[in-house]
C-alpha cells in the first residue's frame, strides 16, 4: 500500500556556533571534565551529550552512556519541537546541527540493547531510520 499523504518538510535544527566552539575546545582537551563542562554550559546542545555517551561507551560504562544519550535525546526532541517538528518527518543527517540529536538516538538504541531493553533499542533504531536512513548508515560505520 502506498502512502498518498505528502511527507512533512525536513526539520533543521538551528546552529549554535558558541556551543560548537566549546565542543571543539573540549575535544582538544580530551577529558571527561571538559565535555561535561560543555553539557553543563549548553544543556540543550545534544552534541555535548552524544560526546559524553560516546566516551562512556568507550570505557565500558553502559549505564552512564545510557543516561547521557537519553538526556541528549530528550533535549533534542525539545529542540525539534521548537523548530516545528510535529512528531514525524525527516531530520536529515546532512544538516550538521541535527547530528547531535541523531547521535544520541543511535547511542540510546545501543545502550538500551546493552542493558536488555530490547523493545526500546528497536524503537530507537526504527526512529533513527525514520529520521534519516543515512544517519544509521553513517553511525553504524563509525
Amino acid at each position: 500500500m502506498q502512502n498518498l499523504l505528502p511527507e512533512p518538510p525536513a526539520t533543521l535544527l538551528p546552529e549554535n556556533e558558541e556551543a560548537d566552539a566549546a565542543l571543539a575546545d573540549a575535544a582538544q582537551q580530551d577529558t571527561d571534565e571538559a565535555y561535561a563542562a560543555v553539557a553543563a554550559r549548553f544543556p540543550t546542545y545534544s552534541a555535548a551529550w552524544a560526546a559524553l555517551a560516546t566516551r562512556a561507551f568507550a570505557v565500558g560504562q553502559v549505564i552512564p552512556a545510557y543516561a547521557f544519550a537519553r538526556t541528549g535525546y530528550h533535549r533534542g526532541l525539545d529542540q525539534l519541537r521548537r523548530s516545528g517538528w510535529k512528531g514525524h518527518g525527516p531530520v536529515p543527517w546532512s544538516h550538521a546541527p541535527n547530528q547531535g540529536f541523531l547521535r544520541c538516538l543511535y547511542l540510546l538504541s545501543r545502550a538500551a540493547g546493552e542493558i536488555g531493553e530490547a523493545d526500546e533499542a528497536a524503537r530507537c533504531a526504527q526512529f533513527l531510520r525514520d529520521c534519516d536512513p543515512a544517519a544509521g548508515d553513517a553511525l553504524a560505520s563509525n
